[in-house]
């Protein structure tokens, strides 16, 4: 009788400590956005390629499980917004935008969950785009960054160097019209919905303008706005650009690129990896800085996406929620880890510890680490900006149809400041 006691003892010991571990365990719900083919595998992968990373994070972290979910840019609104709606908003989040969640206190401050010296190997200039009244509310998941190509055969035979300035730009594009007739455009422009604030700020901010001024206020009508606006058309309405800016895409002119059928365009660090997936050959291509205006000096456009976590007040353990996202953040971007994430779609690292091991691999990331040290970014932490950015589209959309960009942009400024 006092053996069976005793077994019996030891198997409700079992069970017992079965089941606390079980309550101590704890889900995390991971929403990231699908940035290309790779993305899902890279992520929730079979593995047999050293790939998905929820598995090597679960091994690596017993009592954490991550339930997570690849979602396409064209749906991670809708689906963000509606889980939000429906009181189910993931605890973590990869998206770009930040400041509507802020400014309707739905996240975590990132300094209840982000450990100290993970902050501090972010780069300054990408945390501070993140920030709203002295409160960090997102890390930066990687970065990209805009830069001139250019097509070097082609400019050689029209007999021109690579522009600098915009009137060198206007000289370029009239010799290559001279040299090839129609076979060739000389200027891409993507004034659509999807990279039209990108076309605003190359102008705007290559004629000493901009989204703000240097206290933070909308400045969208200044003059030299206007007059980057006007110069933009005009090399449309020269006959320097792409047909169709309002409806051609930045994938169209890098098509049209990789084609050999466009001398010049604006494009970000990943347009090589691009032409070799689309299997394009014999593009004898360099990169430039973005030509700027006399008086100016050029600035390329860095975009930065984030990672954010939202609050759960009815967690039953917020400190271990708290730490169990900060440990999903160490393990994301510890270079073992986010060397591979980063390279695989050629983006730009957001923390000083991947810098290294990048260049080590592919030393042409140390040319595009100095552009991103000079880039201008897109005033996201302001409530307006999703306004802004599709007003500025709007505004530039009607100017190539013959609308008059001053009070385009004098109604612009209106609208976000009333």
């Amino acid at each position: 009788m006092k053996k069976l006691v005793t077994l019996l003892l030891a198997a409700l010991m079992v069970v017992t400590f079965a089941s606390f571990g079980a309550a101590e365990d704890i889900t995390l719900d991971v929403i990231i956005a699908q940035y290309g083919p790779n993305t899902q595998n890279w992520f929730l992968g079979d593995g047999m390629d050293g790939s998905n990373f929820v598995k090597k994070f679960e091994e690596a972290n017993p009592g954490i499980k991550l339930n997570l979910e690849v979602v396409s840019w064209n749906d991670i609104y809708t689906v963000v917004s509606t889980r939000i709606s429906n009181n189910n908003a993931p605890d973590i989040l990869n998206i770009d935008t930040f400041a509507d969640y802020a400014n309707e206190g739905l996240l975590l401050p990132v300094s209840d969950y982000c450990p100290d010296e993970l902050f501090a190997d972010f780069f300054p200039s990408f945390i501070e785009q993140s920030v709203i009244d002295g409160v960090c509310w997102a890390v930066p998941d990687l970065a990209s960054a805009r830069a001139l190509y250019y097509n070097a055969d082609i400019l050689e035979e029209a007999g021109v160097d690579v522009p600098t300035t915009w009137a060198e730009l206007e000289d370029a594009c009239q010799a290559i019209i001279d040299a090839f007739g129609g076979e060739v455009y000389p200027w891409g422009i993507d004034m659509t919905t999807d990279e039209g604030q990108a076309a605003f700020a190359y102008y705007a901010w290559g004629n000493n303008g901009g989204f703000t001024d240097a206290e933070g206020n909308w400045t969208v009508n200044c003059e030299e706005n206007v007059a980057a606006v006007e110069y933009a058309i005009g090399l449309y309405n020269k006959g320097f650009t792409n047909p169709n800016p309002a409806t051609q895409t930045r994938y169209d002119l890098q098509d049209m690129f990789g084609a050999g059928k466009l001398a010049m365009v604006i494009a970000p660090n990943s347009l090589p990896t691009y032409i070799a997936d689309k299997g394009y050959t014999g593009v004898n291509y360099a990169v430039a800085d973005i030509p700027h205006n006399e008086g100016a000096t050029s600035s390329s456009v860095g975009v930065m996406d984030r990672i954010m976590a939202f609050k759960d007040d009815a967690a039953p353990d917020q400190a271990a929620r708290n730490e169990a996202i900060g440990k999903f953040l160490s393990f994301f971007y510890d270079p073992e880890n986010y060397v591979g994430w980063v390279s695989m779609e050629d983006f730009l690292p957001a923390v000083n510890s991947a810098v290294e091991a990048l260049v080590a691999a592919n030393p042409s990331f140390e040319a595009w680490l100095n552009v991103l040290g000079g880039a201008q970014f897109y005033p996201t932490a302001k409530a307006e900006w999703i306004d802004v950015k599709q007003g500025v589209t709007n505004v530039e959309q009607s100017a190539l149809t013959g609308g008059d960009v001053r009070t385009l942009l004098d109604e612009l400024q209106a609208k976000i400041t009333k």
